[in-house]
């Protein structure tokens, strides 16, 4: 080991090493364990088996896991938001933007969530998949006609659940493709509550200054409201809230349920229109290092969501809507592990005689843009072997031409980490996958499921002939 190596950083090597499933249960999915010979397992496969058989990168999904957030969300929506307890009923819909595939539709459903989906891609897949298309949502802030067409045409022509109205504009392209398919559309307007949550302001979605919804502040939602009431072709269930993601706490879930009743309540003064939804988004956020703190319990969330919904409709004396919220990030985050293989590695002199070990992985950027476009932190482990070698500060970087292709800023490995070893990266199951990309040419990773002792591939790799086939010579 070169001398000074971990001395990066002012931090005291050995202060950012991996926590062991055990040691952090929040940081990885539930049947995630360290065998007695050192290697990782997850749903009962050892991470040398899943690299032997699937190769690497791999994205390897905890399907059990999966099942089990999923049942939790959707059982705390529907026993807070009990009609026994004066409720009106609650649903929880996935976000399917974190990460959809055919096999995550038909778990996620079969715990009892609906699906939310963001393009023609996305709901295709869903419906293709089997979802129900009474609970699926469709978002956007720039819909295409073809889409639009497809919600209102899903399910024998009764069409899925809602279409969430994210601009004036929209109301009559909405209206226009009801009206040329005969049949009435279920709209949501996307309200713009001025609440900043979230852990950057890239994933913050409810300040003013932003894409999505329309402003409360600024009369542009009653604007759309209006323009609603006049179209035969709408029916307006209610209202939407999105106020961010990685949002630890409840305060800032809370806040915005004040928002969303009171204008729902000025709705029904002026218009006369008693609403009956309202959707309150999502943005529950997950631990990602050893260094964060601990997720807010779902159960937590929900239950401060239906005291406000219970507390502020009280006071508005308004009846209480059905509300529906859509996780995604921890639905499917923790449920997740990036398999790499260890490449080339290299000690770095830093300005003031400094060392940092960088150890390249055969991913990168284009399996996790979150790093080089966020900031995220992240942390890795030695996943197929223990280690009683002293841990050096090292940087997990990957193979594209850039910079900023950082897969794990800072992490403690132990000294000898060679090339060949596996690399094992928790909580990726949201927006790695989901956000990949060809950049240098590299083909999408693998996507496993794991479950009893048998792994199975939910995604297929990229292979160079799928690369090359949409290139005219």
């Amino acid at each position: 080991m070169s001398a000074g190596v971990g001395e990066a950083d002012g931090l005291p090597v050995g202060s950012l090493i991996c926590p062991e499933p055990g040691e952090r249960p929040d940081l990885w999915s539930w049947t995630t364990l360290r065998r007695p010979d050192g290697e990782l397992e997850i749903g009962g496969v050892a991470a040398s088996v899943l690299a032997r058989e699937f190769g690497t990168p791999a994205f390897v999904l905890d399907r059990a896991d999966l099942a089990g957030r999923a049942q939790v969300w959707a059982t705390a929506m529907a026993e807070e938001f009990w009609e026994g307890y004066g409720m009106a009923g609650g649903d929880a819909f996935y976000a399917g933007k974190a990460f959809l595939c055919s096999d995550v539709v038909r778990v996620v459903s079969q715990a009892g969530m609906g699906i939310d989906t963001a393009s023609l891609g996305e709901l295709t897949l869903a419906l293709r998949a089997g979802a129900d298309p009474a609970m699926v949502g469709l978002h956007g802030n720039n819909k295409l006609d073809e889409e639009i067409e497809l919600a209102l045409s899903a399910g024998e022509g009764a069409g899925i659940a809602r279409i969430f109205v994210d601009s004036l504009g929209e109301v009559e392209q909405i209206a226009a493709v009801a009206r040329r398919l005969g049949t009435r559309a279920r709209v949501m307007v996307r309200l713009k509550t001025g609440i900043h949550a979230g852990g950057n302001e890239y994933i913050a979605t409810s300040h003013e200054d932003q894409k999505f919804g329309v402003s409360v502040a600024d009369g542009s939602a009653l604007e759309v409201v209006a323009a609603i009431s006049a179209r035969p072709e709408l029916e307006l269930l209610g209202f939407h809230n999105h106020i961010g993601s990685q949002i630890l706490g409840t305060e800032a879930f809370v806040a915005a349920v004040r928002v969303v009743l009171e204008f729902r309540a000025r709705v029904e003064r002026e218009f006369g229109l008693a609403t009956p939804e309202v959707d309150l988004g999502g943005g529950v956020g997950i631990a990602y290092t050893g260094v964060d703190a601990a997720p807010t319990p779902v159960i937590e969330v929900v239950r401060a969501i239906a005291a406000a919904v219970r507390e502020v409709c009280g006071e508005l004396g308004t009846s209480i809507p059905r509300v529906s919220v859509e996780p995604g990030r921890s639905v499917v985050g923790p449920t997740t592990v990036t398999l790499y293989r260890v490449g080339a590695i290299k000690d770095v002199t830093l300005e003031g005689g400094g060392v940092r070990r960088y150890v390249s992985v055969d991913g990168g950027m284009s399996d996790n843009i979150r790093p080089a476009l966020y900031g995220a932190q992240y942390t890795a482990t030695l996943a197929n072997r223990l280690s009683g070698e002293a841990p050096v500060r090292c940087r997990v970087v990957g193979k594209h031409c850039e910079s900023g292709d950082i897969v794990v800023h800072d992490v403690d490995l132990p000294a000898d980490v060679r090339t060949g070893d596996l690399l094992a990266v928790p909580a990726t199951g949201a927006y790695g996958y989901a956000m990949a990309s060809n950049y240098n040419l590299l083909a999408k990773p693998v996507v496993v499921a794991c479950e009893g002792g048998r792994a199975s591939v939910v995604v297929r790799r990229q292979s160079m002939e799928h690369l090359l086939e949409l290139d005219v010579q």
